[in-house]
C-alpha cells in the first residue's frame, strides 16, 4: 500500500480499502487451518509451510501441528498476506423486509390470512443433526430469540431428522403447509446443495405452482444462491427465530408488515 495511506485509486475513501489485521494495523496476519494426508512430523510441516507459502502467506509459520488417524495431520498456520479487501467490490445479499417483534408477526398473521401460518420443519435426507432446526422451530429458540413454535398465529410441525423428500412433500400437501423450512448440516461434497436441489425438484414436481414456501439454512450456505437451487430464501449461519418469522411475513402476506 502507497506511504501515503491510500489505495492507488484517485478520489476513493480510504476506508473502502483494507488489509487483515493480526498484531498491529494493516500487518496483513491471518490465521488458517487445514488437513494433509501426511503423518506427523518434520515433513509434514514442511509440506504444510510449503502449501502456506504457495497461498500466498510469507512468511509462515507452523504454530500447531497434530495427528488426527493413521496418516493424517491437523496444521495451524499463521502468518501474514499482501492481498487487500476492496470493500465497495463486496456483494452480498441484503435484508429486503423489516425484522418484526413477535407481537408484529402474529397481528401480521390474524389480519392477513385471518387463519394459523402452518409451517413444517425438517432435516432432510441422511442429515441427523437437529440443532438449527430446533433452534428454529422449538419454544426454547436461539440467541434469546423464542422458537416459531411460540406464536400464537403459526402451526408448527417439526419433523425431526432424516425426513425422506417424498415424505415430506405427502405430509405438506396432506397439511396444506404454507411454508416448509430445511435445515441441511452435513455438507460433505456438497450433500447440502444436491440435496436442496432434489428437494426444490420434488415439491415442483408434484405441486407445481401451488408448492409451498421453500425455505432453507445451515452454516455453509450461501444466501445468494436461492435462486440456483430452486427454493425462495437460503439462510445461513447464526440465523435468528425472529428472522426467519419476519421473512414469511413478509412473503406470504401482501403488506403483511406494521
Amino acid at each position: 500500500m502507497p506511504e501515503n495511506g491510500h489505495s492507488g485509486h484517485e478520489g476513493r475513501d480510504v476506508r473502502s480499502t483494507v488489509r487483515p489485521y493480526g498484531d498491529t494495523t494493516g500487518d496483513g496476519m491471518v490465521q488458517v487451518s487445514f488437513t494433509l494426508p501426511v503423518p506427523p512430523g518434520p515433513r509434514a510441516e514442511g509440506a504444510a509451510a510449503q502449501l502456506a507459502a504457495k497461498m500466498g502467506l510469507a512468511p509462515a509459520l507452523v504454530v500447531h501441528s497434530s495427528g488426527i488417524g493413521a496418516g493424517f495431520t491437523f496444521f495451524v498456520v499463521y502468518g501474514s498476506v499482501r492481498h487487500l479487501v476492496d470493500l465497495d467490490a463486496v456483494q452480498v445479499a441484503e435484508r429486503a423486509y423489516p425484522l418484526l417483534s413477535p407481537s408484529q408477526v402474529d397481528a401480521a398473521v390474524r389480519a392477513g390470512l385471518r387463519r394459523k401460518l402452518v409451517v413444517l420443519g425438517a432435516c432432510i435426507g441422511t442429515d441427523a443433526h437437529t440443532v438449527g432446526i430446533d433452534a428454529i422451530l422449538n419454544v426454547k429458540g436461539f440467541a434469546g430469540e423464542k422458537g416459531l413454535e411460540h406464536h400464537r398465529e403459526m402451526a408448527v410441525t417439526n419433523l425431526g431428522a432424516q425426513v425422506a423428500v417424498p415424505a415430506l412433500v405427502a405430509r405438506a400437501r396432506a397439511e396444506r403447509a404454507d411454508a416448509v423450512l430445511v435445515s441441511q448440516v452435513v455438507t460433505q461434497r456438497d450433500a447440502h446443495l444436491r440435496n436442496t436441489r432434489e428437494l426444490a425438484a420434488a415439491f415442483r414436481q408434484a405441486m407445481g405452482e401451488d408448492r409451498p414456501l421453500l425455505v432453507v439454512g445451515g452454516p455453509r450456505f450461501d444466501p445468494a444462491m436461492a435462486a440456483e437451487l430452486g427454493v425462495d430464501k437460503v439462510f445461513g449461519r447464526g440465523t435468528t427465530p425472529g428472522e426467519v418469522a419476519s421473512y414469511l411475513v413478509h412473503a406470504l402476506i401482501p403488506d403483511g408488515a406494521p
